[in-house]
């Protein structure tokens, strides 16, 4: 274990007992003592049970530098290799229980997917990753809502707005933000030539209205009739909302539901979030000029991943991942691509926990 990884967590032990002290002493502002303390608590036990190991590790290497019967030295042998295992067990627990704990990776996901260069093509492959995301979706039990869609005349999207409600969602799917590339025949395409689109993928998490209010005065709400995909009016009674943000003039619309109050509930969800996400973002590039957030803004969104049709390839461009089983991704099968990425932003994480 590296010299800095020992140093954080010897700071987090002392941190530990300096609370315990605190704590008997009748020191003021209990109850935030009690919670900083439950919270590295389970840290600094994972950490001495890691010193314990290891000095039961050198306890039983120095048996063997002993030259002990053979008998013995079998059964010291096996203690080495059994705590040579549980050592490094420690090392991963502790590196994991080290990193920043995202509380938004638990909560509900919103979406945006948006066609991007390639016209009719682009469109259409927008509708191939709102489908993909469907079936991944199902494949881990959950459940997906559509708020808002522009459909293509093929049958794509120009633009779809959807929830994704299960546990640990957005933990899962913020790693699909980016710009989509496709490279692919396209229907449209009589000589056979390849073609390349683009379609930019958007993922929040769901804001709740106790963790993020909007005042109503800063609130624009207008209701119109819902339209069918080809522009026709479906309802005579004025169900579909629209919601403006004035100070931001973030807009956010709904006219997926038959009924009004519904889709005024929805259209607020991506409201919320679009607007906390707006804030979020310009927070971080106050503190840094350099560093910019891909969500929520399609001309800063990096190329992450490409899809290959005749070379059934899709390759992760963020880890230099390539697999070649493109059907079964667009079926769903996306795990293996979100875990190389989950990994490595584990390891940056760990990187700056241990600077």
């Amino acid at each position: 274990m590296a010299d800095s990884f020992l140093d954080k967590l010897e700071a987090v032990d002392r941190r530990y007992e300096e609370l315990n002290q605190l704590m008997a002493s009748g020191a003021g502002q209990w109850q935030a003592l009690s919670k900083e303390q439950a919270g590295i608590g389970p840290i600094v036990e994972k950490y001495r049970q890691y010193k314990t190991v290891v000095k039961e590790l050198g306890e039983a290497e120095q048996l063997l530098r002993d030259h002990l019967d053979p008998e013995m030295e079998d059964l010291a042998e096996q203690e080495v290799e059994t705590l040579k295992k549980r050592r490094d067990g420690l090392v991963e627990e502790l590196r994991l229980a080290l990193l920043p704990r995202d509380v938004t990776s638990e909560k509900d996901a919103i979406m945006e997917i948006r066609a991007g260069t390639g016209g009719e093509e682009a469109a259409l492959f927008a509708g191939d990753l709102f489908r993909m995301y469907q079936r991944y979706a199902q494949n881990h039990g959950w459940k997906v809502e559509v708020v808002d869609s522009s459909q293509s005349e093929r049958g794509g999207f120009k633009e779809i707005i959807f929830e994704v409600k299960g546990k640990s969602a957005y933990g899962r799917l913020k790693h699909e933000r980016g710009v989509h590339r496709v490279q692919r025949v396209p229907v449209t395409e009589a000589s056979g030539r390849i073609h390349t689109s683009t379609a930019t993928v958007i993922v929040m998490p769901e804001v709740e209205e106790v963790d993020f209010d909007l005042k109503p005065e800063d609130l624009k709400v207008e209701f119109y009739h819902a339209s069918s995909a080809g522009g026709q009016n479906v309802n005579k009674v004025a169900t579909a909302v629209r919601i403006m943000h004035i100070p931001t003039g973030i807009v956010a619309s709904c006219q997926d539901e038959r009924f009004q109050l519904r889709n005024r509930q929805k259209a607020m969800a991506v409201l919320r979030a679009r607007v906390k996400d707006h804030e979020e973002r310009k927070k971080q590039e106050e503190l840094s000029k350099e560093r910019r957030s891909q969500v929520g803004s399609a001309e800063r969104a990096e190329k992450i991943r490409t899809y290959n049709y005749p070379q059934n390839r899709i390759t992760d461009h963020r880890v230099g991942l390539t697999v070649h089983k493109l059907a079964l991704v667009l079926e769903g099968d996306l795990d293996e691509l979100i875990d190389a990425v989950a990994a490595d932003e584990r390891a940056r994480q760990l990187e700056e926990a241990v600077a």
